[in-house]
């Protein structure tokens, strides 16, 4: 059960402490009880102010939710970028990023419900913050696409558009089940179903089979040199009379 805190009001925090401090509390409680049954007197109490001051800081509850979802996608889209960096490999970095959505829908439902079902079918979602951040969320997919498309690895015929809404498409309606309290899915297992499909779909032939081979003929080569070793490992130790035996016809 949640504690209240002491009356905060008169503590000196700079304007933006004050502010991350409220969008704190209000991602809490906006995924505890959903936008529609969140009062800002609530918000306001959790972050130890009065209600006038959160809409000192925030016009609207509707400006508050917008900023608290803009604030998470803004650290989501800098996780990315620091993860991306390190990955090698059309397929390995496409994948990345299809698993990448499918497990923040999966770890984060609540978050991902307040963008799916309160903020996109507001008329204001076009001119919000929110929007352009979700076209620059899914435009690095999109660039590993075309850089796909640029060195041959792909074909050109597909618009980056169709590929774009194929992939976050199936991906939220893979998930709608979920989102719904209904069943639960593996972001791993779902993520390389997805990547193999899209692949081998925009793969031109020769290095469609080239790729998909690589794989599965390293993990063969890994499997057969640890059983090799599990194999030497399991052997009996030679007979010492045996191993003189062999030293004495040596001699």
């Amino acid at each position: 059960m949640y504690k209240k805190h002491a009356h905060r009001e008169g503590s000196r925090l700079s304007r933006e402490e004050r502010a991350a401090d409220i969008l704190k509390h209000a991602r809490i409680l906006f995924c505890e009880k959903g936008y529609s049954d969140t009062l800002v007197s609530e918000i306001a109490e959790r972050a130890g102010v009065v209600e006038g001051s959160v809409f000192h800081y925030f016009p609207t509850k509707r400006d508050l939710l917008i900023k608290t979802v803009e604030q998470w996608y803004l650290g989501l889209i800098w996780d990315y970028d620091q993860k991306l960096e390190a990955i090698e490999g059309t397929w390995n970095r496409l994948r990345f990023m299809i698993w990448g959505h499918l497990n923040v829908m999966h770890e984060e439902p609540e978050m991902t419900k307040l963008i799916l079902y309160e903020l996109r079918p507001g008329p204001e979602y076009r001119n919000t913050a929110i929007y352009e951040l979700s076209r620059n969320y899914t435009r690095r997919t999109v660039g590993i696409i075309t850089e796909g498309k640029a060195s041959g690895e792909f074909r050109s015929d597909v618009p980056d558009a169709v590929i774009r809404a194929m992939i976050y498409g199936g991906v939220e309606h893979y998930a709608f089940s979920y989102l719904r309290g209904l069943g639960d899915y593996s972001p791993d297992e779902a993520a390389d179903a997805i990547t193999d499909v899209v692949y081998r779909g925009l793969a031109n032939e020769g290095i469609n089979q080239a790729n998909l081979l690589r794989e599965p003929l390293r993990q063969i080569e890994d499997g057969l040199t640890r059983l090799k070793a599990l194999t030497e490992e399991s052997l009996p130790a030679p007979a010492p009379t045996l191993v003189r035996r062999a030293r004495a016809s040596r001699k």
